[in-house]
């Protein structure tokens, strides 16, 4: 899908406008066909290096983009910078393009389930959480559909808003999205409640993970009693507050294991658990495996 969301409008601009606006080329790491996840083998011009002929360079990256660690991909993309042309990552692009050092300086984004491994693995990036960064020439996309969004408003920069808006229709695109668009729906969505102390609650969850809220301060950010919470969860999330909690934080610590280098010790005390025993048990309960097999099992082919 980021793939598709970001070639078809180019695609959709050349159709609609009668015109070869645009043209582009497919390169892989060693210069044989690309498998995406799909299992449709792509073709490839050729092996991505730093003499590409090329305006733009968009870098896609599924899957799990912190395993990614090939020198000669990242020299390539830093000789491609040092010529000018505008990087862009799309998805986990932008975890590639953070370790080939092309983002110090720049303001970015990527996918929101990539976004915790993203903010550990380097702190003092300037991580937005919106569905598209065009920073001078650096280019990230949360991916997704949000690629449509991101070359829609590409479109409209070069040859103006009238084809934009054609390719929009195109793909049924009926609103435009920003720049700083929300990549999830909101929590209330998400969840499917409406009370407002819940929703508020929830946010805070999310929010807190690594200095869990105790029930009080969660109560009192709903607005009501402790009391009243526990029934609110009960009625509408069919759980309790404390197993709730667990599952944010649990989830949170699979996402750091599979991609980052942290210790055991250290995504527990990020997702809040003070004692590695205690993570141990709870992760374990939550996943039927225990972390280390959790990381173990992200890194095998």
């Amino acid at each position: 899908m980021s793939y598709a969301a970001v070639i078809e409008p180019f695609r959709a601009a050349n159709r609609l406008s009668g015109r070869e606006l645009y043209e582009w080329r497919h390169y892989s790491v060693d210069g044989e066909p690309a498998r995406p996840s799909t299992g449709v083998t792509m073709q490839v011009d050729g092996m991505i290096d730093g003499n590409a002929d090329v305006d733009m360079m968009f870098v896609f990256a599924g899957g799990n983009p912190a395993l990614f660690d090939n020198r000669t991909t990242f020299a390539a993309l830093r000789r491609l910078s040092t010529r000018g042309i505008v990087i862009g990552g799309v998805s986990g692009g932008a975890f590639l393009l953070a370790r080939a050092e092309l983002l110090e300086g720049y303001r970015c984004t990527i996918h929101w389930e990539h976004e915790p491994a993203f903010i550990e693995t380097f702190p003092d990036l300037e991580v937005e959480r919106g569905l598209f960064v065009i920073d001078r020439r650096r280019i990230t996309c949360a991916g997704g559909t949000a690629g449509l969004d991101l070359v829609a408003e590409l479109i409209a920069s070069t040859h103006g808003p009238d084809l934009a808006q054609l390719v929009s229709d195109w793909y049924l695109r009926t609103h435009k999205r920003p720049a700083e668009g929300a990549q999830r729906a909101a929590v209330s969505q998400r969840y499917r409640v409406s009370h407002p102390g819940l929703v508020a609650t929830l946010e805070a969850m999310e929010a807190n993970k690594e200095t869990p809220l105790e029930r009080e301060a969660l109560a009192f950010t709903a607005g009501v009693s402790v009391r009243q919470l526990e029934r609110l969860f009960r009625t509408q999330m069919r759980t309790t507050i404390r197993e709730h909690y667990l599952r944010i934080r649990l989830d949170e610590s699979m996402r750091l294991l599979r991609e980052t280098d942290l210790s055991t010790v250290m995504v527990a005390v990020t997702c809040g658990f003070s004692s590695s025993s205690h993570f141990s048990r709870s992760f374990r309960q939550r996943f039927a495996m225990s972390p280390g097999q959790a990381r173990a099992s992200s890194h095998s082919p």
